[in-house]
Order: structure tokens, then sequence, then C-alpha cells
């Protein structure tokens, strides 16, 4: 369970540090802030899966999904 936590937290982290970069004008709402939406929720929803908190993963799979969309309208 250990590298499930530690890939959940890097999500959470990372998640964390997009929204940081976002609020300090460092980043635009753009792809990188996509990317970093998108690769953070895959990594908490890995972290949350042998838990079976399915309401959070769910959140997550969500997340991640409209992140894809954000960028692939970003890329037209």
């Amino acid at each position: 369970m250990l590298v499930f936590d530690i890939i959940g937290w890097s999500g959470s982290i990372m998640v964390v540090i997009a929204y940081f970069l976002l609020s300090a004008k460092k980043i635009k709402p753009g792809l990188t802030y996509q990317l970093l939406n998108l690769f953070s929720a895959i990594l908490m929803a890995i972290g949350l899966f042998p838990y079976n908190a399915w309401f959070s993963f769910a959140l997550q799979v969500v997340w991640a999904l409209i992140a894809v969309f954000a960028i692939v309208k970003i890329k037209k």
C-alpha cells in the first residue's frame, strides 16, 4: 500500500502546485495547467484505488476527463 500512498500524495501535491502557480500568475489557465490537472487526477485516482474510496476515485476520473476535454479544446 505504501506505493499507492506515495503515488496518491504525489498527485495531491501536484494539484496544489498547479493551483498555486495559476494563482500566482506563474502559468496561464492553458495547456500546462490542464496537463498538471490531468496527471494529478490520474495519480490521485491510482492512489485511491486500493482503498475502495469510490466517491473520491470517481471525482478524480471526472477531473481527468475535464482536463482531457480542455486539452483537446486548447489543441484545436
